[in-house]
This record gives C-alpha cells, sequence and structure tokens, in this order.
C-alpha cells in the first residue's frame, strides 16, 4: 500500500456505483460505496485493483490490508472476528459473539456491542460484515447482497 494520506476510489460495473477508501501511514481509514467519488480522489492503487480482481470473482480475503480501528476496544475485538470469517462462509451474530474475545452470546449487552460494531463497521468489504447473516451492515444493502452473491451466501 502507498505509505501517503489519500482518497482512491474507483467505479465498479458489479457493484454498480464506486468503491472509496482513505489512506494514511499504510493504513485504511474508511471504506465506502458512493454513487460518485469525491472529486479529489485518485483511481490508482494495489487496493482498487485487488477489490476489482475480487469483484470479478476472485477470493482475496483481504486479511493482510491494515484497517486503522479507532473505535471503542470491545467493537475493535468484534471487527477483528469479523475479519477471521473465511470467503465463502457466513456466521450469525450469536457466533460471531461466541468468536469474540470473551464474549457471550446469552449477554444482551455483548450481542448489542456486536450489532453496533457492525452496523459503525469502518471499512466493509475488508471487515466483511456482509459473511454475518442476520447482523446490520455498513454498506448499503444493495452492495451487501452483491457482495453475499459474490460469495455464494
Amino acid at each position: 500500500m502507498n505509505e501517503e494520506a489519500g482518497i482512491y476510489a474507483r467505479e465498479s460495473s458489479y457493484l454498480d456505483r464506486h468503491v472509496q477508501f482513505g489512506e494514511a501511514q499504510g493504513r485504511v481509514l474508511s471504506l465506502s460505496f458512493p454513487n460518485a467519488p469525491d472529486d479529489d480522489a485518485a483511481v490508482d492503487h494495489a487496493l482498487l485493483d485487488r477489490i476489482e480482481e475480487y469483484l470479478a470473482g476472485g477470493d482475496d480475503d483481504f486479511t493482510d490490508v491494515t484497517v486503522a480501528l479507532t473505535v471503542p476496544t470491545d467493537r475493535r475485538a468484534v471487527l477483528e472476528a469479523v475479519r477471521e470469517i473465511p470467503h465463502g462462509e457466513q456466521v450469525n451474530v450469536a457466533q460471531l459473539v461466541r468468536m469474540t474475545a470473551e464474549g457471550d452470546p446469552d449477554d444482551e449487552e455483548d450481542v448489542r456491542t456486536a450489532r453496533s460494531a457492525l452496523a459503525d463497521n469502518p471499512a466493509p468489504l475488508l471487515i466483511p460484515d456482509h459473511r454475518v447473516r442476520d447482523g446490520p451492515s455498513a454498506a448499503p444493502a444493495e452492495v451487501e447482497q452483491r457482495l453475499r452473491s459474490l460469495e455464494g451466501l
């Protein structure tokens, strides 16, 4: 990944919108799916190439991409667990809570924390919340459905 800070975006015909991310010091700060990219977004980036290949049917899991998670520790643990869900597999929220350190799926607070972390996910796709079948996604619903379809979920 580039060491400079910037915003990068590329149109995806599969998603029928753009994939855009912000990066600083080699870390992805956020990823979104706007209808139109920011005016100053660059189109050339190795991560955009990888995302384009994934959207064409590749099975990249993006686990080597560093995402700057500036969220509370309990939410970070949930999002880190989401990154462990393999390509083409899915879990439900209870399973995700169980996968999270010290998570108890019978504890309503743990379930609420997991659902909040998924809804506020700063980098859907890189943190594949579309693999949690009964949880919210930070991606727009139509993007979530296309990502699920792409992985046969």
